[in-house]
Formats: C-alpha cells, sequence, structure tokens
C-alpha cells in the first residue's frame, strides 16, 4: 500500500531569528522527526527562510521586488546546504524544488512535477520546495507559501497539510489556541488580526484562505508550532496546534488538479442566482457574472466569488476577461462549462 503525502510549511518566523539567521537546532530537530515520518509518509517539505537568509548580503536592503529577488537567490543555496547537512545524518538527501504558478495551472507540467516527486519518494529523497523567485512573474507569483503548500496538498491529494507558525496554532480573542475546528466560517474569522511577522509575508488571514480551500477538498490541515521533540507527531495526534477537521469531497484527481492552479490572477463575482447554480454543478452563463476583475484569457482558471466576496470555487473560462465583459450585455452565453467548475 502506498504511504500517503504528508505536506509540511515552515515559515521564515519559525526556523530564524530577528536578523534572519536561520537556527540550525530548529532545522536539526526538523530533520530528525521527518526522517521519522518518512517511514509512514511521503513528505514534501515546503521551507521559506530563503530571502530571509540573503537580504543581509544586499547593501541598504529595502525590500523592494527586484532586492527579494535577488535575496532569494542568495538565500536559496545557504538554506539546502543547512537541509543537506541536518538530513544526511539520517542518510536521507533532499531535493531543492523551485516551483512556478505554471507547474499548477497547465496539466501536463503538473502532471511531470507529480513523476518527479515520484522519483524522489521511490529513492528516499525529500523534496524542499520553494517558489522560484528569480524568475517568478510578478503578476504570477505565489501570494507566499502558505499558497504554495495548499497547492501541493491539493494537487498531490495529501492526508494532512501541516502549516508551522511563530504563534503555534490558531488563537481565540483571548489568546488561546483552539484545538479543534469544524469549519472555517465567519465566527472563525472574526478572531484574525492583521499581525503578521516581519520576516514574512502572510499573516493568519492567508493561513486561513488557504485551510478552507484545503479543507473543502478533503485535506486535514493543522496549524502548529515547533515546541517539543516531536511537534509535527503531536500535531497529527491531535495534541498540539489547531487542527482543521476536512469535509467529504469526491472530486476526480483532474477536478483537483483544477483547484490545485485556482488562486489566480483573475476572479468573476457572481450574483446569488449564478452563485444557487453552481452548487448545483450548472454551467456559468454571463447573464449571472456582476463583475469581472483582473486579466485572463480563454482557458485559464479563475476565483468564482459571491457578492460578498466570499470564494465560492474555481472555473476554467470558456471566454477571456475581455469577452466575458463584451457578452455581459448578451443572455445564456457560456462562460464556464460545468465540467470544468470546481465549487469548495
Amino acid at each position: 500500500m502506498q504511504r500517503p503525502v504528508l505536506v509540511i510549511k515552515l515559515g521564515t518566523a519559525v526556523i530564524t531569528d530577528n536578523k534572519g539567521v536561520i537556527s540550525q537546532a530548529i532545522i536539526r530537530k526538523v530533520a530528525a522527526e521527518i526522517a521519522l515520518l518518512s517511514k509512514r509518509f511521503r513528505i514534501v517539505l515546503v521551507s521559506s527562510g530563503a530571502v530571509g537568509s540573503g537580504k543581509s548580503f544586499i547593501k541598504q536592503y529595502k525590500g523592494t521586488l527586484t532586492e527579494r529577488k535577488a535575496a532569494a537567490a542568495i538565500g536559496n543555496p545557504i538554506l539546502i546546504r543547512l537541509y543537506q547537512k541536518h538530513f544526511s545524518a539520517y542518510d536521507i538527501p533532499v531535493a531543492q524544488a523551485l516551483c512556478e504558478r505554471v507547474h499548477f495551472s497547465r496539466r501536463a507540467q503538473f502532471l511531470q512535477l507529480k513523476e518527479t516527486f515520484d522519483a524522489f519518494w521511490e529513492n528516499n529523497i525529500i523534496p524542499i520546495v520553494n517558489e522560484n523567485d528569480l524568475i517568478s512573474n510578478v503578476e504570477l507569483k505565489f501570494s507566499d507559501n502558505d499558497e504554495l503548500a495548499t497547492l501541493m496538498a491539493i494537487g498531490f491529494d495529501a492526508a494532512a497539510l501541516i502549516i508551522c507558525t511563530s504563534v503555534g496554532g490558531f488563537m481565540n480573542d483571548k489568546k488561546e489556541i483552539i484545538p479543534l475546528v469544524g469549519n472555517v466560517d465567519r465566527n472563525i474569522l472574526g478572531y484574525v488580526t492583521t499581525d503578521k511577522s516581519s520576516l514574512g509575508l502572510g499573516g493568519m488571514t492567508s493561513k486561513l484562505t488557504f485551510t478552507r480551500l484545503a479543507n473543502s477538498l478533503g485535506i486535514k490541515v493543522i496549524i502548529t508550532g515547533l515546541k517539543g521533540s516531536s511537534p509535527f507527531s503531536a500535531a497529527l495526534a491531535g495534541e498540539q496546534g489547531t487542527t482543521f477537521l476536512p469535509q467529504e469531497s469526491n472530486l476526480k484527481a483532474r477536478q483537483k488538479w483544477l483547484a490545485s492552479g485556482s488562486i489566480t490572477i483573475g476572479s468573476i463575482l457572481v450574483d446569488k442566482g449564478a452563485a444557487k447554480a453552481l452548487q448545483q454543478r450548472r454551467s456559468l452563463l454571463t447573464v449571472g457574472i456582476a463583475q469581472v476583475q483582473g486579466k485572463f484569457v480563454q482557458g485559464e482558471v479563475v476565483q468564482l466569488m459571491d457578492d460578498e466576496g466570499v470564494i465560492l470555487g474555481v472555473a476554467k473560462v470558456k471566454l477571456g476577461a475581455a469577452a466575458i465583459k463584451e457578452s455581459l450585455k448578451a443572455k445564456n452565453v457560456v462562460a464556464a462549462h460545468a465540467d470544468d467548475i470546481v465549487v469548495f
């Protein structure tokens, strides 16, 4: 029987100090536990820290996009060398996998990505995943590594996604960690503050957005810290952090791939009637579209949102943004076929 996939995401603040220096003690602990877990799971390790590691080499660093790209290019070799050093103690080689959105949005390239990862796992190799910051187009960048880890989890149909954060879990308004969340609803979202690490890009809002996406596609998500000697095992056992329960999902592999490229450069806002029709797995007609956001072309994947801005799902569009805008005055023009719509 094939081992299930486990995706683990480490944020910058979790593995570095305030100056962006990576803690070898933390990398050592991570390597030790993943070495054990790799006997039960096929592991994907999504690790931030490249920009934080490389920015000290940039004179008068101000955090511009160009400087971040340069810092990432410097920091990635530093990061991967540390992982190589500490995983080698367990005779486990690591591979650097720098990904771009195109690896998820184009089916052929995604299948090639999966085949490569299968080769890693067959040879007991741990892939260390990060965005290919140096060449990523600003319009097509992942919003942060929470998104990249989520798309990995969805695309590989992971059993669980562990997102490590410096706060150790999802907290209520009393700063108490909530151990179990059944649904990411408005009550849960009401606890979110806009705080985020000075080293990282994402905050808790980002984590909840992608948690909701993964849960809707049948993937358990755990937001936790690195407390204790076996934080990942403790999190999987429900003894640490916050576990967000998955919903039942009957989607086929292709539909999950479609969802894995979901957070894109375009959005379609639909009215209440269209939202109801989408829940019934019907095609999207332009008559139900209230607004088009972003630039996208025929065949790309876009978000579907209701009039309150809640993401309903994703669709592979039959028409580009310009064509949809031109067709809004017409009736019953198909913007996306039912077979190319995934509702969360």
